[in-house]
């Protein structure tokens, strides 16, 4: 498989009615998606990790990431990750490789990612690394956010 580069500073990425479209496209997912996500949380009600860890294993445990203060399933970076993969592979390919610098002032490396779905996939599993959620809804998330991704790449029509 060929990978096309996203290079920002190409003309074609920098046209405003592109660029607008593909926001609007992305902002639509996430609004749904957290939607429906914290809609699920609510919902369930399932506690976090750091919790029954801490009940069951031992008292002085923490995950590396700070526990949110709200329920655990689902993931919400996995449910927003997989919908904003979806909806930009519709509109860019998935072929489409970048490099994140957003992290850089913080100290943190830039990272090369060869798809927008290897993005997703990170960002999703990284919360389990993190010892925030359990696999069950980092898995559920993805399933979640790839259809609102699928669903919103359906019935949003913006001009390419």
């Amino acid at each position: 498989m060929e990978f096309q580069h996203l290079d920002l500073q190409t003309k074609a990425w920098n046209d405003f009615t592109e660029t607008v479209a593909a926001f609007t496209e992305v902002s639509i997912a996430l609004f749904d998606a957290f939607i429906s996500c914290w809609d699920e949380k609510w919902n369930t009600l399932v506690v976090r990790p750091e919790t029954l860890i801490n009940k069951y294993y031992d008292k002085d445990w923490l995950p590396v990431l700070q526990t949110p203060p709200f329920p655990e399933y689902k993931s919400g970076h996995s449910v927003i990750s997989a919908a904003f993969a979806e909806v930009l592979s519709k509109r860019y390919g998935k072929s489409i490789s970048f490099l994140d610098t957003t992290e850089l002032p913080y100290g943190l490396p830039a990272r090369y990612f060869e798809s927008f779905q290897q993005a997703a996939d990170e960002a999703a599993i990284s919360r389990l690394y993190g010892g925030i959620h359990y696999r069950m809804a980092i898995d559920e998330g993805v399933i979640q956010g790839s259809e609102i991704g699928k669903f919103i790449n359906q019935k949003i029509v913006t001009q390419k």
